[in-house]
């Protein structure tokens, strides 16, 4: 219904202090983002390096020295955007079979699986000799992020407390943008090493690789992931071990337990259930909305490719990469903002401010690009206009930092039931990687065609996921993840579609949720 009543479930749920165990924990799976943080801004970077052309896109490197080629088409060549899209095609047939295997080995052994990849990945790409092993490289680097980006934040969805879910998982994105301020400062180095600078930039990520296989090494697996493959003793120690040794665990290990067993029950088919099944049908909806609506807030023009966005309005090679550090930095202090606003103010709220920020900051940078670049790329942009232009990919940075970065994130580890949770994320990862792989083979091609109205059309786009949220999207503030059944029941649209649960209510305690629950 609309308005702000409040959700009173799951009272003892998740509900143990803070301890030594949760921070380390948190933070090693929160490092996962790492790696897909490192390899977005390396790339970037690599796709205007000298070096890095010379050796293998000669062709890239004669246009960024023709004086009277359209901006807007430097950088369109297919095999180089083949080398960046391999990345995440990899990633997307990864998330096909990374939900099945982080249920059955459980979702610490899977980001160690990802650490191991990527650092084999990193390894080929930096002893690489022609086109062919970059690509294979990539490749190993995507199926690495694929593993990483689904068992990551469910690890950190089920070990975290409810009360501070929404800011631990915000992790993920944090560390996100700290692998991309690490490459971009390697690129800001290589760049100015001649004709081996190229190889310092790919080789340094077995560094994020090894932090994570490391640290997936030493950390517990979750009570969730135990449970559900039938180690029940080791379940209730590494409970124990999470929550504390004062803690009373009894009553979360039973709705865990609970839990799983409803899982068995549908042990089989779940991919089929989310499709066919009615009462999985609002799950359905937000797997397959939560991923398009993200990737299509045009982030992929502000991350993977703002270096070359900053190299055609005009800047030179190494000030596009120093443009990138201080988007890097605004994006920090965006998700410490996010991290500090997710469990006062909840989802909500954040997603409707960022989705604003973003379509007016897009809207700025289509009218000034289209003013000074005109239709054709042939004018030279002033230097102020340039600049105007680095400070709307911060405005837009730091939206995209308080609001769809780091909550796509929280949303898609927290909302969806147990029995579906695998599925339901391997079809957003798969999701997500089929639009990230098609947008990043198609955007300088796009750029080269569409000219400044790439960005109307990304600003469009943000226009309806806002809608969208205001509507659709459940608040989730401080619910129980085991809980997470009674948001559907309560929400003004989706209650038609959900069975109410038979369960024992808990002592109310007032859980604070925004908008139509």
């Amino acid at each position: 219904m609309a308005g702000g009543d409040a959700v009173a479930v799951g009272a003892t749920a998740g509900g143990g202090e803070i301890t030594f165990t949760i921070v380390m924990s948190c933070l090693t799976a929160a490092s996962s983002g790492l790696l897909l943080g490192y390899d977005i801004s390396v790339t970037g970077g690599l796709t205007q390096m000298e070096s890095f052309l010379q050796a293998f896109f000669p062709e890239v490197l004669e246009k960024m020295n023709n004086a009277q080629q359209d901006a807007y088409c430097i950088f369109d060549s297919q095999v180089l955007t083949t080398f960046v899209s391999s990345f995440y095609l990899a990633g997307t047939l990864a998330s096909l079979v990374a939900g099945h295997l982080t249920k059955t080995l459980g979702r610490r052994n899977s980001m160690l699986i990802g650490g191991l990849l990527f650092f084999a990945g990193a390894l080929l790409n930096l002893t690489a000799v022609n086109i062919s092993l970059l690509v294979i490289g990539r490749i190993l680097l995507g199926v690495a992020v694929g593993f990483t980006s689904l068992s990551a934040p469910v690890y950190l969805a089920e070990i975290a407390p409810a009360r501070w879910r929404g800011a631990f998982t915000t992790g993920l994105q944090f560390f996100t943008i700290v692998g991309m301020f690490m490459a971009d400062m390697i690129n800001y180095r290589a760049n100015t090493i001649p004709k081996w600078g190229w190889r310092l930039s790919l080789g340094v990520g077995i560094v994020p690789a090894a932090v994570i296989i490391v640290g997936a090494a030493l950390i517990p697996d979750t009570p969730n992931s135990l449970v559900v493959r039938g180690r029940l003793d080791e379940a209730r120690a590494s409970l124990r071990r999470i929550r504390g040794a004062a803690a009373d665990i009894d009553a979360e290990l039973k709705d865990i337990v609970r839990a799983a067993e409803q899982e068995r029950r549908h042990e089989s088919g779940a991919l089929r259930r989310l499709f066919c099944r009615r009462e999985y049908r609002p799950h359905l909806v937000m797997t397959v909305a939560t991923s398009v609506f993200f990737e299509l807030t045009g982030v992929i023009v502000v991350s993977i490719f703002t270096p070359l966005l900053f190299y055609t309005v005009g800047f030179t090679s190494q000030k596009a990469i120093l443009g990138s550090i201080i988007t890097d930095v605004v994006s920090l202090g965006a998700i410490a903002v996010a991290a500090l606003t997710v469990d006062r103010y909840g989802r909500r709220p954040l997603l409707m401010l960022g989705g604003a920020v973003l379509i007016l900051s897009q809207v700025g940078m289509a009218w000034i690009i289209g003013a000074q670049l005109g239709t054709d790329g042939g004018k030279a942009m002033p230097r102020g206009y340039a600049a105007a232009v680095v400070a709307l990919v911060c405005v837009y940075t730091a939206g995209f930092g308080v609001s769809w970065g780091p909550l796509s994130w929280v949303v898609t580890s927290e909302i969806f039931p147990l029995e579906v949770r695998p599925a339901a994320l391997g079809l957003n990862g798969a999701i997500s990687g089929a639009l990230t792989f098609a947008q990043s083979q198609s955007f300088l091609e796009m750029l080269c065609s569409f000219k400044y109205g790439t960005f109307l059309f990304y600003a469009g786009w943000v226009v309806v996921m806002t809608a969208f949220v205001a509507a659709f999207l459940p608040e989730t503030r401080g619910v129980p993840i085991e809980s997470m059944g009674a948001v559907w029941e309560r929400h003004w649209y989706w209650r038609r579609f959900v069975t109410p649960a038979a369960r024992t209510p808990p002592p109310a305690r007032k859980l604070v949720a925004d908008g139509p629950i």
